[in-house]
């Protein structure tokens, strides 16, 4: 089953997508997400000059020996490039592998180890009046678990508010990458107060639980902006409102900084979107310093890198969270769902529902019911690429924002 062709596919129904297409000789196509918000024409450019030449005549069978040809082959390893662009390759082997096979790639993946994978939402809201009409708003789409962010008092924007404050009507979810007007593109500067938001957001809590009662599973994401003894302090003042976890509470570049964030809070720790290999993992799951891994699939090198990053943080009782927003595309969001059905040690998916004419270009068959998602029991991935929709929309540079302190400081965004 060679390979005859492999084809870069660039579209923006609202943002930016990469897709890898590759064909084989037999004509079994296979999709693959190589989308990285903000650098998107990097990997297009990674695989187009430099992955897809080398991938003509290849056993499209060979998925392994294709990974580490191009993970160790390039000498050049690891790097968010790097790996959406190995990702992109390795999902779409994948999805052919499953397609010849007439299966589910799930099935291939060893069976479903549930009937459907737990989703959460994004609640969001300038206050707590408006994130109370948020979670409403998602409980009645379904959702059994629910992200809660808010905005903070004195701060103009905050990561994870939805622009339509509740989040409902025609707003799919929050959505960060912003397109510039008139100029040269730049990404939008938003500005941050660490001492604030560390002051509101156990009362956002306490009302979401008075409001909800103590089942509904409640999670937060504290977006990198926290040094280690802040973030122990938020997870310690949220104990009381039992978090599902607490996502990306300090930047992870020194995984050791987690050991004091342990050391004083017993609310779960989630982290990882921001990682771009198995390799980043390595403390963190050996000193059991997370509960959830949050890699996407698209970024960490593919359906081959995740379920062997499952595999060893299982080892460990550690759970997936696999980041699931809406600059990962449907094909990457398929491949998660495979792999949140079939891993024996899955937690949670992210769900953010993509917009219509996300779903005009990419045509998915993946269903969400009861607070549960399924990949569908179609062959492959079970989603297709419409090129005719996806070439009118053409990119257009979008950027996530820059954050600065009150006084100017560039800070974690």
């Amino acid at each position: 089953m060679k390979i005859t062709a492999a084809d870069t596919i660039v579209t923006s129904p609202g943002r930016n997508f990469v897709t890898l297409r590759i064909t084989t000789e037999d004509g079994i196509t296979g999709l693959g997400d190589g989308t990285l918000n903000g650098r998107e024409l990097a990997v297009a450019s990674y695989l187009s000059d430099h992955v897809a030449p080398l991938l003509i005549g290849r056993d499209a069978a060979r998925i392994e020996d294709t990974w580490q040809y191009l993970y160790r082959g390039a000498y050049w390893r690891r790097g968010p490039v790097t790996m959406a662009a190995v990702a992109a390759v390795d999902t779409a082997l994948w999805d052919i592998k499953a397609k010849a096979a007439g299966m589910p790639l799930y099935q291939l993946l060893g069976g479903a180890s549930r009937t459907g994978a737990l989703a959460y939402g994004h609640a969001s809201g300038r206050d707590v009046p408006e994130i109370l009409d948020s979670v409403r708003a998602h409980l009645a789409q379904g959702y059994r678990a629910i992200r809660i962010q808010s905005g903070i008092p004195g701060l103009d924007s905050v990561y994870g508010v939805a622009a339509s404050g509740a989040g409902g009507g025609d707003r799919y979810d929050y959505e960060p990458a912003r397109r510039s007007g008139d100029g040269p593109p730049r990404p939008v500067e938003e500005v941050w107060d660490t001492r604030a938001y560390l002051r509101h957001v156990p009362r956002v809590f306490e009302a979401v639980r008075a409001e909800f009662g103590p089942e509904l599973p409640l999670l937060h994401d504290g977006h990198h902006r926290m040094t280690p003894i802040q973030a122990a302090r938020l997870g310690k003042d949220l104990e009381p409102y039992d978090l599902f976890w607490l996502e990306d509470a300090t930047p992870a570049e020194d995984p050791t900084a987690l050991r004091l964030v342990r050391q004083h809070t017993t609310t779960p720790l989630a982290i990882g979107e921001v990682f771009n290999s198995p390799h980043d993992y390595g403390v963190l799951l050996s000193e059991r310093l997370i509960d959830y891994v949050r890699s996407a699939v698209t970024h960490v090198g593919g359906v081959t890198a995740m379920r062997k990053l499952l595999d060893l943080a299982a080892l460990y009782g550690i759970k997936s969270g696999i980041h699931g927003p809406t600059d990962i595309s449907p094909v990457g969001m398929a491949a998660a769902l495979h792999l949140d059905l079939a891993v024996h040690n899955f937690g949670i998916q992210e769900y953010m529902r993509h917009s219509a004419g996300t779903l005009e270009v990419f045509r998915t068959s993946y269903r969400f019911g009861e607070g549960l998602l399924h990949p569908s029991d179609q062959p492959g991935l079970g989603v297709e690429l419409d090129e005719t929709a996806a070439a009118r929309f053409p990119y257009a540079p979008a950027y996530l924002p820059v954050n600065r302190l009150t006084d100017g400081t560039v800070h974690d965004w």
